[in-house]
């Protein structure tokens, strides 16, 4: 267990290297800015004349007050002048600030969009690997966080940092040139020692939040978790389990939560503490030299309004310096996954695949996802043109792998892969999905509507066309006997509709996307037993004109197969028809044995690698 001494050289080290990230990540909005440059420009413009209009309004007040001290002006009427620029002023400074917020409203929000697509499309980008390893609820929380701190900090540095730092400005300027040095000493003292205690503790409380970001995240994954597997939950009778996890991480959370809270307070009372003396000593020096003749009271008047338009905000700033840092926190989780390589790339030179009969070549493949253990080895076979090729075998015999290599979910790390004589890892990612089709195992659809998960097969298909592919996966039916027919909603990963029924909507998106190239990972598993041979028929229709890889557990579907391929431990044991293979008695006749004695036409047997 570290000493406290050894945390504090690692939270030290952290604070260095989280400025650097925070200058980085700062760096990193400036692109979004770029592109409403002149919107930005001219809201820095409406903020200035603002500032400009505020500092003006003491100046005025102060010759008011003297008018009144002035034994000539004592029975006159207060000159109108100064009450109208009294309220020009009080109005142009409203006016220019709500000028401000109307134009940056655009560049805040437009960088939010930018920010959020970005993200998306970098999401999308990042390899299978990435996503089957990442936990969905705490990217969620993180996205959100990471996108509303970009607005955030946009909205601190237009609305309070910049308009403070216009005013110390003016403030400071208006002191050294009316009033003794002593005057400009005490009011930037203050405000040096009020910024130096404010970062310095700050900064000390940083790790609070970080912690509490973290614990945030890793709570709501848990919940996230514990919902998604609602049913297994119940099965298993684990609601307490999922609760104690819950409040546990809950509870740390808890701490920290607390812990920043009280520091906070200190850290509030310190502000307040330095503003105090300040101001207090600025007074000090105003009297002194109203009694001594020196200044007048309207400069007493101007100096204490000033200190009070300067010092107010500037009690703000501190929590805004402090937002600020955890907005930047917050974004240092978006730029961070900005940053991740996506394991598949296209090369610069990648080419588009120039698809012509559609035959596959597997040469000696070799592949494994961690290298202490092996997948594949030596895989060796083709797919001609036209044929329909079966694999079978145990589970994890490595099948299922075969389609995520041929789709470039990975790359192979041992031989090459071959569409038409073109490696794989020359063409396009894009090119290269689109000229194959699957109907996989698992089925997820979008939490829209039955048309919706349809059409995405080819998003430019007619109605007709996915009347006629709805019927060819002997869905259409069902979808028209539904209350809402095809705009019924089918909940989230389809979680509405059966097994079958989000099987059949697979094989339906997968005949309308007309690939050349066909995968069926176990296409008819959830199915029964009257509708998968009809499905089956429909199947092999469809398959006739492309060249077709099937992925199977139950040998009864492939028995048509042009040739079958025997899979055990990442290896070819066996090749061959149907027939030759249960002539040869080996592994194919012994699954194909024990299969009958299981009734494995009612089985569904666990998936695969």
């Amino acid at each position: 267990m570290k000493t406290q001494g050894q945390m504090n050289r690692v939270f030290a080290t952290e604070r260095v290297h989280g400025d650097r990230r925070d200058w980085h990540n700062l760096r990193g909005m400036l692109p979004f800015l770029w592109e409403f440059r002149g919107r930005a420009a001219l809201a820095l413009g409406c903020l200035i004349l603002a500032k400009v209009a505020n500092v003006g309004v003491p100046l005025i007040l102060k010759d008011i007050v003297d008018a009144f001290q002035n034994p000539q002006l004592r029975t006159l009427v207060l000159p109108v002048s100064l009450l109208l620029a009294y309220g020009a002023l009080k109005l142009s400074a409203s006016l220019f600030n709500e000028l401000r917020d109307v134009v940056f409203a655009r560049v805040r929000y437009r960088a939010m969009r930018r920010l959020s697509t970005r993200v998306l499309e970098h999401l999308h980008r990042l390899s299978l690997r990435y996503h089957l390893e990442r936990q969905s609820g705490a990217v969620s929380r993180d996205l959100e966080r990471g996108t509303r701190s970009v607005s955030t900090i946009m909205n601190y540095l237009v609305f309070s940092v910049m308009p403070v730092a216009i005013e110390f400005t003016l403030v400071g300027g208006i002191m050294l040139s009316r009033y003794a040095f002593s005057f400009a000493l005490v009011t930037f003292g203050t405000v040096a020692v009020y910024f130096a205690f404010t970062f310095a503790i700050t900064e000390w409380r940083m790790e609070y939040r970080h912690r509490m970001n973290r614990l945030d995240s890793e709570a709501n994954t848990q919940a996230f978790d514990s919902l998604i597997n609602y049913e297994t939950v119940k099965y298993f009778g684990s609601e307490d389990l999922e609760l104690k996890r819950y409040d546990g991480t809950l509870a740390e959370w808890e701490q920290m939560a607390v812990a920043s809270q009280t520091s906070m307070s200190l850290l509030n009372f310190g502000q307040g503490a330095i503003i105090a003396i300040g101001v207090t000593g600025i007074m000090a020096l105003a009297s002194r030299g109203v009694v001594s003749g020196a200044m007048t009271v309207g400069d007493l008047v101007l100096v204490n309004a000033l200190m009070l338009q300067l010092f107010i905000p500037l009690g703000f700033l501190g929590i805004v310096y402090r937002q600020i840092k955890y907005a930047l926190a917050d974004m240092d989780l978006v730029f961070k996954l900005l940053e991740r390589e996506p394991e598949i790339v296209d090369r610069p030179d990648a080419a588009p695949l120039q698809l012509r009969e559609g035959g596959i070549r597997f040469e000696q493949v070799d592949f494994h996802y961690q290298p202490e253990r092996q997948i594949l080895h030596a895989m060796d076979f083709a797919v001609e043109p036209g044929q329909k090729v079966a694999v079978v075998g145990h589970s994890g015999a490595g099948k299922s792998t075969l389609s995520r290599l041929l789709f470039r979910f990975y790359d192979v790390t041992g031989g090459r892969i071959l569409i038409d004589g073109q490696d794989l890892r020359d063409l396009t990612q894009a090119s290269l999905r689109a000229a194959i089709g699957i109907v996989p195992q698992d089925t997820v659809l979008f939490n829209d509507s039955i048309h919706f998960n349809l059409a995405y097969g080819r998003p430019g298909a007619t109605f007709a066309e996915i009347e006629r592919a709805a019927e060819m996966a002997h869905i259409r039916t069902f979808i028209e006997s539904l209350p809402e027919r095809w705009e019924t909603v089918v909940g989230e990963r389809g979680l509405k509709l059966s097994g079958g029924e989000k099987q059949r909507v697979a094989i339906a998106r997968a005949i309308l996307k007309r690939p050349r190239i066909l995968i069926f990972d176990e296409a008819t598993s959830s199915l029964d037993s009257h509708t998968e041979q009809a499905i089956q028929q429909t199947l092999s229709e469809v398959a006739a004109d492309h060249t077709t890889l099937v992925i199977a557990h139950r040998l009864s579907t492939v028995v048509d197969a042009d040739r079958i391929l025997v899979m055990e431990q990442g290896r070819i044991r066996e090749q061959g028809t149907h027939r030759a293979l249960l002539e040869a008695g080996g592994h194919y006749a012994a699954m194909w044995e024990l299969q009958k004695r299981e009734g494995n036409d009612s089985v569904v047997v666990a998936s695969d690698v």
